[in-house]
């Protein structure tokens, strides 16, 4: 389940933002996560599995498209299609908006081809 973020899961999802190539220093993982807290268009959503949070989306909405920043799902829970299926929630939390990727995000964004999964129904 795609929840927003919120300050008591800082911890949590710098972990998770670490796991980003750009994030591995502390500094700038700090840095990072101030933006996030403080600019109004940056949003950070977690991924929730019953207790645990395993994945991250790091947004930047326009009026019209969401661009993914950062994308990041825990190691020992990767190739599960957890990435993928936050990609989708996120779809679905905004159906009007185009969905588009930095360069740290565009690999895997392409490999999300979400137009089959309309009729595959796949979660």
């Amino acid at each position: 389940m795609l929840i927003r973020y919120k300050k008591t899961f800082e911890k949590i999802a710098m972990g998770l933002l670490s796991f980003m190539p750009d994030e591995k220093d502390l500094k700038k993982l700090q840095q990072t996560m101030k933006q996030y807290e403080n600019d109004e268009n940056l949003q950070l959503f977690l991924w929730k599995e019953g207790d645990d949070i395993i994945g991250l989306l790091g947004v930047s909405f326009d009026d019209d498209s969401a661009m993914f920043q950062h994308i990041s799902v825990n190691p020992s829970h990767r190739y599960q299609g957890i990435g993928k299926s936050m990609v989708k929630a996120l779809y679905e939390m905004f159906p009007g908006k185009e969905l588009t990727a930095n360069e740290n995000t565009k690999a895997f964004l392409n490999k999300c081809d979400l137009s089959d999964d309309t009729e595959k129904g796949s979660e």
